[in-house]
Formats: C-alpha cells, sequence, structure tokens
C-alpha cells in the first residue's frame, strides 16, 4: 500500500516518462503542493477541533461559527403524520407535503413556485402565504381534528441571526432580493403575519438551514445519523454536541444534545494550516469574498474547475502544454466546469478521447496532443484528490469531536453533487477516513447514505420533533 506520508506517492502518479523534463519538473512542484499527506490531515484535524472548541465557547470571528440550531429532538424513524415543509431559494419557492410512514420511509408532494421580481423587491411575505394558500388548496390540505394550524418546518437560504427554533432575525438580503422594513426582524413572524392576513392556516414551528435538513433527513431514516454534510456547489455540516459542551449557550437546559451549524467552510480562513497554492491564491483573490470561505473553495463543486483552470493555464503560460495556447474560453474564469474533471478524471480510453472532447470541443483549444490530455487529466486528479482528502480530513474531525459515540455504529447524512457525482467520492472518504478512525471502526461502524432534500424533507422532520416534543 502506498505511503501516504510519503511526498512523492502524490507525485509519481503524476509525471508523465514521455515529456520534458522542464514539463515533469513543473508537475512535480505542482503535484507537491496540492499533497495532502496523513501528517497535514492530522494538522487540520487539530485545528479544527481547536476552532470548534473556541466556537462552542464563544463567538470569535477566527474560529468555526458554531451555531447552535434549537433542534435538540433526535427523529427515531417510527413517528408518523403529516407535515409542511418551504424551501425558500434564490429563485424558487418549493412548498412540500411530506408524510412520514412511521417505519423510517416518508412520500412526499411537492410545487415549485418561481419567485418573481415584485416579490424579490416588494411582496415576498405575501407571495410566500399565496402559494402556500395555492397549494393547500390544491391538495385539500387541512389542519387535523382539533388542531387550528398545520406544523410547518421553514429552510429559509438567507443569512439569519437564530434567536430560537423558530425565531430569527434576517442579517442580510443577497441573491438580489430587496424587499423593505425586513432586515434585523424576524423571517417568522414577517412570514406567520402574512399567512393570517390571507387566512393561511399554517404555523412555522421551526427554522433552518438545508445542512440541519440534511441531518434530520438521514436522521428519520437511519436514527443513528451524527452528522449532516453538504458535498455539492458549497459544503457545510452540522452534527449532534452535547449541550453541556457548548459554552455559549444559554438556554435553561444544559442536559441532552443540540444540533450544531458548523458552517465549515469558513474553517481557517487565515490559511494557518490549509494546504493553499498560488492556484487558490489567484482564485480567492479575484473572488466577490476574498479572504472568506477559504475551505468551501477548496473543496466545493463550485470552486474546483476554477482551481484547475488557474493551474492548467500555469502550464500554458509555461509553454508546456496546448503549445502555449489556449482559447478565449479557458481564458475567462469560471468557464472550467467542475463537470468537466468528473468527465476528464473518469476517461480511461487508450487515447483519453472524453478529455479531447471536452478541451477540443467544448471548451476550443486548438487541437492536442496525448501529452496534453494526460497532463490536464493529471492536474484534475490532482485537484480532486486533494478535495476528497481535505472532505475527509473534516468530517474525520467532526466525529473524532464525539469519542463516547464511536463505539457504537454511526451513520453520516451526505447530499451534494461532488458526493453523489465525482468519481470515486464516497469510496476515498471511507478510504481516507480509515487512517484517522481506524480501519475497525470504519469497516463495521461507520456508514455514509446519500440523504436527498434535506431543505424539504428535513425541513418537515424538524417540524415533526418539534411538534412531538410540545405535546410531551
Amino acid at each position: 500500500m502506498a505511503d501516504t506520508n510519503d511526498i512523492q506517492t502524490f507525485v509519481k502518479p503524476y509525471l508523465v516518462p514521455e515529456g520534458s523534463e522542464l514539463l515533469n519538473r513543473s508537475l512535480e512542484t505542482m503535484a507537491a503542493s496540492f499533497a495532502v499527506t496523513d501528517d497535514k490531515i492530522r494538522e487540520i484535524i487539530s485545528g479544527m477541533h481547536k476552532s470548534m472548541k473556541t466556537g462552542l465557547d464563544h463567538d470569535d470571528p477566527d474560529a468555526l461559527p458554531m451555531i447552535p440550531t434549537y433542534v435538540s429532538g433526535r427523529p427515531t424513524g417510527k413517528e408518523t403524520g403529516t407535515f409542511l415543509a418551504l424551501d425558500l431559494g434564490g429563485t424558487n419557492l418549493r412548498v412540500c407535503q411530506v408524510t412520514l410512514k412511521g417505519d423510517t420511509t416518508y412520500s412526499l408532494v411537492q410545487q415549485k413556485f418561481t419567485i418573481t421580481q415584485e416579490a424579490k423587491e416588494v411582496r415576498l411575505w405575501d407571495f410566500i402565504a399565496e402559494c402556500v394558500g395555492v397549494f393547500l388548496e390544491e391538495h385539500d390540505l387541512r389542519p387535523q381534528p382539533g388542531k387550528r394550524t398545520i406544523p410547518c418546518g421553514y429552510t429559509f437560504s438567507f443569512p439569519i441571526y437564530q434567536t430560537g427554533i423558530a425565531s430569527g432575525n434576517l442579517s442580510m438580503w443577497n441573491k438580489s432580493f430587496s424587499v423593505p422594513n425586513s432586515v434585523g426582524r424576524d423571517v417568522v413572524n414577517l412570514t406567520q403575519s402574512a399567512f393570517q392576513r390571507h387566512h393561511v392556516p399554517v404555523e412555522v414551528v421551526a427554522v433552518l438551514n438545508d445542512t440541519v435538513g440534511t441531518l434530520m433527513t438521514s436522521g428519520y431514516s437511519h436514527p443513528d445519523t451524527q452528522m449532516g454534510i453538504i458535498f455539492g456547489t458549497g459544503t457545510n455540516a452540522a452534527y449532534w454536541e452535547s449541550l453541556e459542551n457548548i459554552g455559549k449557550w444559554s438556554g435553561p437546559d444544559r442536559k441532552g444534545e443540540m444540533v450544531v451549524n458548523l458552517e465549515w467552510g469558513a474553517f481557517d480562513n487565515a490559511t494557518d494550516v490549509l494546504p493553499y497554492t498560488s492556484h487558490d491564491n489567484k482564485l480567492n483573490r479575484k473572488s466577490s469574498n476574498h479572504g472568506l470561505q477559504v475551505f468551501e473553495k477548496m473543496i466545493s463543486g463550485l470552486f474546483l474547475g476554477e482551481v484547475a483552470r488557474n493551474a492548467i493555464l500555469s502550464l500554458v503560460d509555461q509553454r508546456l502544454l496546448f503549445a502555449g495556447r489556449s482559447s478565449e474560453i479557458l481564458n475567462k474564469s469560471y468557464t472550467f466546469d467542475t463537470a468537466y474533471m468528473s468527465e476528464i478524471v473518469a476517461d480511461t480510453t487508450p487515447d483519453l478521447s472524453t478529455v479531447k472532447v471536452v478541451l477540443e470541443g467544448t471548451l476550443d483549444i486548438p487541437p492536442t496532443s496525448l501529452i496534453d490530455r494526460k497532463v490536464v487529466q493529471h492536474v484534475c486528479n490532482m485537484i480532486g484528490a486533494r478535495g476528497v482528502r481535505l472532505s475527509a480530513a473534516a468530517m474525520s474531525a467532526v466525529l473524532l469531536a464525539r469519542p463516547e459515540l464511536l463505539t457504537s455504529s454511526i451513520s453520516v447524512g451526505i447530499d451534494g453533487s461532488m458526493y453523489q457525482f465525482y468519481p470515486n467520492f464516497e469510496r476515498d472518504l471511507y478510504a481516507v477516513s480509515r487512517v484517522f478512525l481506524g480501519h475497525a471502526f470504519v469497516d463495521n461502524n461507520l456508514k455514509l447514505h446519500l440523504a436527498k432534500d434535506g431543505s424539504g424533507v428535513g425541513a418537515a422532520i424538524v417540524a415533526m420533533t418539534v411538534d412531538r416534543d410540545r405535546q410531551g
């Protein structure tokens, strides 16, 4: 087995014997810069634990946010009932009816409404109430006998400062929304008031983000779920933490557990421990949120292709690739999609014909040689491998933060395009985690599950746990 502490393990696979000495020297330097050795992962785990501990104790701009979510009831998979979920995104409002069947399975009925420009600028809350009213009418939904309202979970994908399970003040608008008299106010109150104006018999009992929803979706189907992760366009994680470890929690009860939202995309913004390269710095320097979400920019689907584009162009500029030529498309930022990386990495044809199609057909690069195509595949592999090793490091760090739970089986619910579609992502997560969590634990006790639709199903499941706990 390769020694994943030896830098040569990360360099040798990416050399091109038939290429020039100059090319191979550059590839060696590049591969070494993207390498994440086992010792480096141990350093990252240690750095993440320190940041988590600080963030749990108090709010610190240099530490992970570690946001208490007020979600404190684990699902068992045996609950039954019909619950609503609202999923407010940048483009659509989704209204979902989730029926929990009591046997760890559920069914979903949903409807999408395109958010109008008028709603984004003026009358969002009334627009939401009208859409929910239409959904209830079309699906003939009413409160249960003896109840006045239908409980609803609310996935709100704009920044809020959460003050309770069903309250959170809007920090700012983004995604081209600009509804007046909203910033600083409670988004649940604003929505609930609109429901009352429009006689919509729905009560928002929980507000959450999609990562918490992913954890809860997995938790209903797999009650031993300890963690929810998004490995997609962006990345984040949430996990169950013991309340006695959350120093900044000021609630009355310090017994039991609560879901904590790490916002781990912001880990190590100072790049003290992450293996940060000039290609990452170029992306970061040119991004609108320069110096923020540094970890996310190294592992998530929105950014991996851009890191690869920067690395490819650095070889072009040295006249070691494509004979020093590029194309108008490749010269523009964010044109080398991470989906192209997936196709390139998966190509096993002798002449790398898929790589040729992507480079020459899609990106309009002049005719390429087989050496060119091998180099591009190697660059994508270096960056993809770094991404999955960093992803496994973060997942392992969070699981190791609750060592008392590692004696029994643990499930992790994961959603997102990287996990679903990037070649061998799940296989490599398991492989890397074995080194840090132990072979026996990973092989016998750790189960990774696809947990789709946390923002819909997960929100309804949180509404269920709140409703259940209210009824004692």
